[in-house]
């Protein structure tokens, strides 16, 4: 009887080698992958969604794309076993997602589930401690398989029914992808970008984009987090915040994002990016987006400018004066 696996699918180097590992073993391989707003390398024809989907047409194997919603930033803000560096849940965000890979399991009728995991090549959350801690609560004792470093663990389920053959595994150990890309060699496995993935939670630069949103929303949604990489944050009041563009990509994506209630402001007279106001807003809200806005323009410091203000199906122009410096714009920047 062939047995059927769940893979976690990044998409990125080490989950490709351990489908390809799994399906030369003889197993019937599903892959799960997941989305994230903190993804380092998401993009619309790019990244490590459709990079798992382009593996899983390559393999001719099903996938199943999941998007981590709200519940998950609920994990980000209150994990149980900490945080990293940054606001990175790491053993958290795991189990999160091996629970919902126990589910899938036994919704599909699968037989286990692997991973394309290496001891010791994550500092929190890929030690032998917390991967114990990992398999354990996410209900997949025995049934949670790591190709690529499995023999320096004791035999799984899967290998103790021979469903998979232990000898064929391997023990890989550490931080450096050398043995790994020596196997993409003799397996042929090709063309595997972001080969260590990238998680913006642990990048401490955007850390205080994390606890701000955190900080000031009513309700958590996942537009704010997708919003997070792109353009300047300014907390401009408690309920309130622009975000302007750094270029015209970011000004199109902001464009794009904008819900109707939320105001953007150009400058009418010059080269602009655009400023959108989220959350709560009224004229103190436009008149204050506006002035920081013409900090980063050609604007002649002191002078009057004209600015349009689109809201909702209305245009309507108003005057602000470019009169703020460096230091004052910097108080409201939050990254």
């Amino acid at each position: 009887m062939k047995r059927k696996a769940i893979a976690l699918l990044s998409g990125g180097l080490d989950s490709t080698l351990a489908v390809k590992m799994m399906l030369d073993c003889g197993i019937e391989v599903v892959a799960l992958n997941f989305t994230s707003p903190f993804c380092t390398c998401t993009g619309k024809n790019s990244g490590c969604k459709s990079e798992a989907v382009r593996v899983a047409e390559e393999y001719d194997i099903p996938i199943k794309v999941m998007h981590k919603g709200l519940d998950y930033l609920e994990i980000v803000r209150n994990p149980v076993h900490g945080h990293g560096k940054g606001v990175n849940p790491c053993i958290d965000c795991r189990i999160f997602l091996l629970k919902k890979a126990k589910e899938y399991m036994e919704e599909i009728g699968a037989d286990f589930v692997f991973t394309g995991e290496v001891l010791g090549q994550r500092p929190m959350s890929q030690r032998r401690d917390t991967l114990r801690v990992i398999e354990r609560e996410s209900g997949l004792e025995g049934l949670l398989l790591r190709p690529l470093s499995a023999r320096h663990f004791e035999p799984t389920i899967p290998e103790k029914e021979g469903w998979v053959d232990r000898s064929k595994l391997l023990d890989i150990e550490g931080r450096s992808r050398s043995i790994q890309m020596q196997l993409a060699e003799e397996l042929d496995v090709k063309n595997y970008p972001c080969p260590a993935g990238g998680c913006l939670l642990t990048e401490l630069s955007f850390v205080p984009k994390i606890k701000d949103v955190f900080d000031h929303a009513e309700e958590l949604n996942l537009r704010d987090f997708r919003l997070l990489k792109t353009g300047r944050h300014f907390r401009i009041a408690p309920r309130s915040k622009a975000i302007m563009g750094r270029n015209e990509a970011d000004n199109n994506l902001l464009e794009q994002f904008r819900q109707p209630g939320e105001a953007a402001v150009t400058w009418q007279d010059g080269n602009t990016p655009v400023v959108i106001i989220t959350g709560v807003q009224d004229e103190k809200h436009y008149t204050l987006g506006a002035r920081i806005l013409l900090r980063y323009t050609k604007a002649e410091p002191g002078s009057h400018c004209r600015m349009e203000l689109r809201l909702n199906d209305s245009r309507q122009e108003f005057t602000v004066c470019n009169d703020m410096g460096p230091a004052a714009v910097g108080k409201y920047l939050v990254a």
